[in-house]
């Protein structure tokens, strides 16, 4: 990546993603972390091992709005690590959705402040305890689940790490740890679908959306995709959607067309609102019962979709993620392969420095 004079930060269509990397850390001032001086004849002497090291971190001082709870500082950097941690040197570290519902206090998960917040992200390995063996100074490494990303310097368990591929783009990396094995878990936790059945999604841009399509691809699932831009539809046929629709009143209609009037076996809502009864009507053509998950789960549970037949809501990715937490490793194995081999890319719509991260809030 070569040396940046300063953090960068990237930015996909939902959210962005932080590089922390790039700002040297620096010795405290004598006098502010307890350096002991020592008087010998005419000098002054400061003891090297306690000069405390700082780094840069966005950190959470108070809840509420993001904007103004999140500030840039420097903090202590890490120690070493133990026999069973490594030491992450963080290249990237995205903004998602759960963490500016950390940020408001609105999340199950509430550090006591102050705290360094930040659900996902990728580095390099600086440094690994005497007793890691699935990790080693130089691998590129997701930031393990509940190891909060937003700091240059992160103190992880080595048990929890997931060396990726070294050819990675270390900027996919970083957002590999959420939305890509959410979408793996949604193909196979709730209908056991096989090749050659459809789905239906709205939100398809979205990062989830995306990799629905990739990994329904490998597996010979058909995806129906509504979008709301013409000018992705091509973007997504790319990829590997089957059927791309314009979201309007005749959506469902085409899609029946489209299909050739099959039976659609899983609907996937992340918008909520109308868009959920469109997706009702498309999985409601064929007069079996269906599965959407979806946003709006509890306003629909039950309606009926077709003769003797009903809807089965569930609710989104935090059901899925919170009940098979042990299979998200794998899944984020399998698609950190595909996006080394640039099968599955989530895009990037700009490029922050770290000092420049309320602007990064903003674009979120």
């Amino acid at each position: 990546m070569g040396p940046r004079p300063e953090a960068n930060a990237v930015a996909s269509t939902r959210r962005q993603v932080g590089d922390l990397d790039g700002a040297p850390p620096r010795a405290d001032p004598v006098g502010r972390q307890g350096l002991t001086l020592y008087r010998n004849m005419h000098m002054q002497v400061i003891t090297p091992a306690l000069i405390t090291m700082l780094m840069q971190a966005i950190q959470l001082t108070k809840y509420g709005k993001p904007e103004e709870g999140l500030r840039l500082v420097e903090i202590a950097e890490p120690g070493d690590p133990e026999s069973d941690q490594i030491l992450i040197r963080v290249e990237y570290a995205p903004i998602n959705d759960s963490d500016l519902l950390v940020a408001s206090g609105l999340y199950t998960v509430k550090p006591k402040l102050p705290s360094v917040i930040g659900n996902e992200g990728a580095g390099k390995v600086l440094a690994a305890g005497d007793a890691v063996q699935n990790a080693k100074a130089g691998d590129r490494v997701v930031i393990p689940r509940g190891v909060f990303s937003w700091a240059q310097k992160v103190l992880a368990p080595a048990q929890e790490a997931i060396v990726l591929p070294p050819e990675i783009d270390p900027q996919q990396a970083a957002m590999l740890s959420i939305s890509p094995p959410a979408a793996a878990l949604l193909l196979e936790e709730f209908v056991a679908l096989k090749a050659g059945d459809w789905i239906v999604q709205n939100a398809a841009n979205s990062a989830v959306g995306r990799a629905v399509i990739v990994f329904a691809k490998q597996k010979g699932v058909r995806t129906i995709n509504i979008v709301r831009r013409s000018e992705l539809i091509h973007e997504l046929q790319e990829i590997g959607a089957d059927v791309v629709l314009l979201a309007g009143p005749n959506t469902a209609a085409e899609a029946n067309r489209a299909t050739g009037g099959a039976l659609v076996r899983l609907a996937l809502d992340g918008v909520g609102g109308e868009s959920t009864g469109t997706l009702l009507d498309v999985v409601g053509l064929g007069g079996k019962d269906r599965l959407l998950c979806g946003a709006d789960a509890p306003a629909f549970e039950g309606q009926s979709i077709s003769p003797g037949g009903q809807a089965r809501f569930y609710p989104p990715v935090l059901h899925v993620l919170s009940g098979i937490l042990a299979q998200i490793g794998e899944k984020i194995r399998t698609a950190a392969a595909l996006v080394a081999r640039g099968q599955l890319r989530a895009p990037i719509a700009a490029v922050y420095p770290a000092r420049r991260f309320e602007q990064a809030l903003t674009h979120a």
